[in-house]
């Protein structure tokens, strides 16, 4: 299969993307004649029409691998989130030095489309149009590929609070076409996006009317390069609040093919990061008291049929970390934002963000010495989870100790692991509650 490339961010309002896709006439463009005589020479020595492993979304159906190639890894067992190829690594711990992500405090829904077969459209969702489950050989796990313009959203989530955290892994085809449509999640005021589903179309009235929300899209090109455009656009009984662009290049690292968006709303300011990146931090992102009820995905369209977009792993949590209060007054923290591999203890480096927190709060009060304790979900044996959650609490202790300085000797690390359930064991959310770092004042 051919690699899929990792892209930048861009979050456009509807005339940059009329521009950017070729929507309006070329003689519109005529500031980009230089960047259309590339995109024509490209077009001129043919771009491949073909995507390995997986047909048209379209037809229902899922090309099967050629005989030499390698399917991705089994990943059914729990205990971890799911853990990508070394290709599409989202990079080490140290370059997200500099990564304040944390995600909410309570996780509230999860989707990985394990229950889902290949081929189909997600149960749990709602669409417009087509996409369906594949598996690619350059991430384990399932993800929801689209390639035609459409829109879906997970028909259970019915409400936004003020502070909420969003999390998925996305992916697109190679050789990207400049002139195909970007892929948007947007938060909206609606509560029942499939009663009206033309309002979030490209050519509707309006992609969050209705009484508003913001909207964020992502593209791997900017005017045919390797550079992406980010914007942002949010608006509140249909008048515009806020719409920013921007160049952002995160090509510097072209082996990171799986792209991990964190989107992080704390009542009017939103943040957003690709990867290690802050990409935007707007303190007015979204209006005042401006109530949210849906999240949905749209696919823009494309210009050429082999364009699509492969999405996976979200997690939405709600509610704004608390750590210094829950652990210095009520002598408990308990995190889901400490991330790692599938089955193993190694951590994921986008736990940095969490991990930096509790930090802040151990170097702020030197005197407070904490016990680490690990905790998985129930599948697999007792005795591995057991061991897997001792050494999970170990490997926090000497993050916390080699990465920000904290003193092992007043660190004690313990796992129970499937022993103590918060939550069933029998879902995506229950299970991924199960799986846990708690940190207890001693």
């Amino acid at each position: 299969m051919k690699k899929i490339l990792f892209f930048t961010l861009l979050m456009a309002s509807s005339s940059v993307m009329y521009a950017q896709f070729g929507i309006l006439d070329r003689a519109k463009q005529s500031a980009k004649n230089k960047v259309n005589n590339k995109i024509d020479e490209k077009i001129n020595k043919g771009i491949d029409k073909t995507v390995d492993g997986v047909d048209d979304a379209a037809s229902g159906k899922t090309k099967k691998p050629k005989s030499n190639e390698s399917q991705p890894e089994n990943n059914e067992q729990g205990n971890g989130n799911s853990k990508s190829s070394g290709k599409a690594s989202s990079g080490s711990f140290k370059s997200y030095s500099k990564f304040d992500f944390v995600p909410g405090e309570k996780l509230v829904a999860a989707e990985d489309f394990s229950q889902d077969a290949v081929g189909d459209f997600p149960d749990k969702w709602n669409t417009n149009g087509s996409g369906e489950i594949v598996t690619t050989n350059n991430a384990a796990g399932k993800f929801l590929m689209t390639r035609k313009e459409v829109v879906f959203y997970p028909e259970w989530i019915k409400n936004l609070p003020d502070n909420f955290t969003l999390e998925f892994d996305l992916m697109c085809t190679e050789k990207f076409s400049f002139y195909s449509g970007g892929i948007l999640v947007g938060f909206t005021t609606v509560s029942n996006i499939g009663k009206n589903f033309r309002n979030f179309g490209r050519f509707g009235d309006g992609r969050i009317e209705n009484g508003g929300g913001f909207e964020i899209g992502f593209h791997p090109q900017n005017a045919g390069g390797q550079q992406g455009t980010t914007s942002f656009y949010s608006s509140n009984n249909n008048q515009e609040v806020l719409k920013n662009e921007a160049d952002q290049d995160l090509f510097s690292e072209p082996n990171k093919i799986l792209v991990h968006i964190s989107l992080w709303r704390q009542k009017g300011r939103v943040r957003a990061y690709m990867n290690d990146k802050k990409v935007w931090d707007l303190p007015k992102g979204v209006a005042d008291g401006l109530k949210l009820n849906s999240l949905y995905f749209r696919n823009d369209g494309a210009t050429d049929d082999n364009d699509a977009y492969y999405v996976g792993n979200i997690r939405l949590a709600v509610g704004a970390p608390d750590t210094r209060n829950k652990l210095i007054t009520e002598g408990k923290f308990v995190t889901h934002g400490i991330l790692f591999d599938v089955n193993s203890d190694k951590i994921k480096p986008e736990s940095y963000g969490a991990l930096k927190d509790i930090a802040n709060v151990l170097n702020e009060n030197a005197d407070v010495k904490v016990k680490i304790i690990g905790h998985t979900d129930a599948d697999g044996d007792d005795k591995s989870n057991l061991d897997l959650s001792k050494r999970r609490a170990e490997a926090v202790k000497n993050m916390l100790s080699k990465e920000f300085s904290i003193d092992a000797s007043r660190m004690e690390t313990d796992g129970k692991g499937e022993a103590s359930p918060i939550d069933v064991n029998t879902t995506l959310v229950g299970k991924a509650n199960n799986r846990r770092v708690e940190f207890i004042k001693l």
